[in-house]
C-alpha cells in the first residue's frame, strides 16, 4: 500500500473512528411513509432550494449502492496530482444535527506520498424513500507539518445560503442530473449517473453491474470525473477524465 504496511493501515484507520470529538450517537429510527419523496430539479443555482424536512430523514444511510455501516472503512490506493495517494473513508457511529437533519459521520483523510494532506468530516442523511443527501462538510488541507493552511470548501447546509444535496438515488436514474452540495462559489459538485451495468476492475476485485457516475463543478469547469459504485460495498473507484490526474481504486474493506 505505497509504503503503508497492512498494520499502519489498521492504526490509522483506528485512530480515525476514535480520534474525533464525539458527537451525539443516533438512536434515530428509519421512517418509512408510503408517500414518494420529490427530488430536486435540476437549474440554476440561484434556485435551488430543496424542501427538507427533518423527520423524513435519518443518519442510518443503507442505500445498497452508499451503505454507510458504522465502523466499516473503504480503504483506497492510486495517484493524485502525480503523488502516491491513499484514501481512508470511515462511517463512524457519531452524528452531527446539521439543519435539523441528524446526520452520519464520515471522517475521510487523504494521503500523499504517506503525509496526511487533507482532512474531512462529511455529513449525510437518508430521506425515507431511500435517497442519499449530503448536508455538508468540515475540511482542512495541510501542510507538511500538519498545520491546516485552508479550510476552502466547507459548509453546512442552511448557514449563509448554502443548501443539501442528493448524493446517490434510491433507484438511480440515467442521465438525470443532481446538485450533491450548493454552498455559491464554494461547493458546487454535480453528477449524473452515464452507465448501468458497468464492470470495473480494482485490486479488490473485479465487479459486474457496477454504476458508471460523472461528476463536475462549475467552479473548476475544465476537471471531470467518473466514479464507479458497487451494490454493497459504495465508491469502488475515481477517476478522472479531464484536469489533474486522479486515480483512486479500492484496496481493502475494514469493518
Amino acid at each position: 500500500m505505497i509504503g503503508w504496511t497492512k498494520t499502519g493501515v489498521l492504526l490509522a484507520v483506528t485512530a480515525l473512528l476514535a480520534g474525533a470529538t464525539p458527537l451525539t450517537s443516533s438512536a434515530h429510527a428509519e421512517h418509512h411513509h408510503p408517500s414518494a419523496c420529490p427530488l430536486p430539479v435540476f437549474g440554476p443555482g440561484s434556485r435551488y432550494h430543496p424542501e427538507i424536512d427533518p423527520g423524513d430523514f435519518s443518519p442510518n444511510v443503507t442505500n445498497p449502492w452508499f451503505p454507510l455501516k458504522p465502523g466499516r472503512t473503504l480503504v483506497s490506493t492510486g495517484v493524485k496530482d502525480g503523488e502516491k495517494a491513499l484514501d481512508l473513508f470511515a462511517a463512524t457511529s457519531r452524528t452531527r444535527v446539521i439543519a435539523g437533519v441528524r446526520t452520519r459521520v464520515v471522517e475521510d483523510r487523504l494521503y500523499l506520498n504517506n503525509v496526511l494532506e487533507e482532512r474531512t468530516s462529511d455529513y449525510y442523511a437518508q430521506d425515507r424513500c431511500g435517497n442519499v443527501w449530503y448536508f455538508g462538510e468540515d475540511t482542512a488541507e495541510l501542510d507538511s507539518r500538519g498545520r491546516v493552511v485552508s479550510r476552502e470548501g466547507s459548509f453546512h447546509a442552511g448557514i449563509d445560503g448554502a443548501q443539501p444535496g442528493v448524493f446517490m438515488q434510491a433507484h438511480p436514474q440515467l442521465g438525470r442530473k443532481f446538485r450533491q452540495e450548493w454552498y455559491a462559489g464554494h461547493a458546487e459538485d454535480v453528477f449524473w449517473l452515464i452507465a448501468r451495468n458497468t464492470t470495473v476492475t480494482v485490486p479488490r476485485g473485479t465487479f459486474h453491474h457496477a454504476l458508471r457516475t460523472a461528476e463536475t463543478t462549475a467552479l473548476e469547469p475544465d476537471v471531470l470525473d467518473n466514479k464507479y459504485y458497487v451494490k454493497d460495498i459504495g465508491q469502488v473507484a475515481e477517476l478522472s477524465v479531464r484536469g489533474p490526474t486522479e486515480q483512486l481504486r479500492l484496496v481493502e474493506i475494514i469493518s
